[in-house]
C-alpha cells in the first residue's frame, strides 16, 4: 500500500476542523514544513514562503466552500467532483476525516492514541455505501496513513476481520513515529509563547517605568470620632426601656 504524503489543503483543513488560532498558524505551518518530505509532497518542501501562501489559498477555499469549524460538513473539505486519493469514490469522507486525524496526532506528539467508533462514523460522516466495502476502506485508509488499530485493552485488531461497534484505539505506526521530530511541538510552542510575553513585559517595564498603586479613596464604614471610641460590646442602636405588659404574660401579684 503506498503511504500518503499530505499536501497543503489537509494542512489547511486541520487549522479549521481543531480551531488553531490565527496568530499560531505559522508555528504549525514551520513544524510541518521542517518534517520534510516525510509528511508533506515535495513540492512543498523546497520553500517555505510559497508552502505558507499556498496553505493560507486554501484557507480562504475552505472558508468560502463552508468548512470552518469542527461542526462543519466534513465533505466540503473537496471540491465537487473531486477524486478520491487512497478510498473508493464513495468513501471519500473517511478519508477526508481520517487525514485530520492523523495529523492531530503528529501535532500532538504527547497523544498516544485516538478512541473512535469505525461504525458509528459512518452514520456521522453521511457513507451511503455497503458495509462491506466500508470495511475495506477503513482497512485500506489506516494502511495508507500508517496508523495502528488496537482494542481498548491495548492489543492490536485486524481490520479485515470486520468493525465492531465499539471504541477501537488508533495511533501512529511506531515505525513513522520514530522518523518524526521527538520534541513536543506544542510544549515547545507554549513555552516560545511564554518567553515572547515575558520579553514584551519587561521591555513595557524599562520603556513605561513602573506603575504607582493606586491610593484608596473609598471611606471605611466606621469612621468618626464616635465609632473609635465605642466599645464592641455596646449595641449599635440604643435599647430602650418599655413599660408596656406584653400580651399573654400573667401580671405580678395574681
Amino acid at each position: 500500500m503506498r503511504k500518503y504524503i499530505y499536501n497543503s489543503r489537509d494542512v489547511a483543513a486541520y487549522f479549521k476542523y481543531f480551531s488553531v488560532p490565527s496568530h499560531l498558524e505559522v508555528s504549525y505551518m514551520q513544524y510541518i514544513f521542517n518534517l520534510g518530505s516525510k509528511v508533506l509532497a515535495e513540492p512543498l518542501t523546497r520553500d517555505f514562503e510559497s508552502f505558507k501562501r499556498d496553505v493560507y489559498r486554501e484557507l480562504y477555499f475552505l472558508w468560502a466552500n463552508g468548512f470552518e469549524n469542527e461542526k462543519a460538513d466534513v465533505s466540503k473539505m473537496t471540491a465537487d467532483g473531486q477524486l478520491s486519493l487512497i478510498c473508493d469514490q464513495e468513501c471519500i469522507c473517511l478519508e477526508s476525516y481520517m487525514k485530520l486525524i492523523c495529523l492531530h496526532l503528529i501535532f500532538s506528539s504527547n497523544l498516544p492514541y485516538i478512541t473512535l467508533n469505525f461504525t458509528g462514523l459512518m452514520t456521522q460522516l453521511g457513507i451511503k455505501c455497503d458495509v462491506a466495502l466500508y470495511e475495506e476502506n477503513c482497512k485500506k485508509i489506516c494502511e495508507s496513513l500508517q496508523l495502528e488499530v488496537s482494542d481498548t485493552f491495548g492489543k492490536p485488531f485486524d481490520l479485515s476481520l470486520g468493525i465492531p461497534d465499539e471504541l477501537l484505539r488508533v495511533r501512529l505506526s511506531d515505525e513513522f513515529k520514530s522518523s518524526l521530530d521527538n520534541r513536543n511541538f506544542k510544549e515547545a510552542l507554549r513555552s516560545e509563547q511564554m518567553n515572547w510575553l515575558k520579553d514584551l513585559k519587561d521591555k513595557s517595564f524599562k520603556l513605561f517605568g513602573s506603575i504607582p498603586a493606586r491610593k484608596k479613596t473609598t471611606k471605611s464604614r466606621a469612621s468618626g470620632s464616635s465609632s473609635k471610641n465605642k466599645s464592641y460590646r455596646e449595641p449599635a442602636y440604643p435599647v430602650t426601656n418599655k413599660t408596656a405588659q406584653p400580651k399573654g404574660t400573667p401580671k405580678s401579684g395574681r
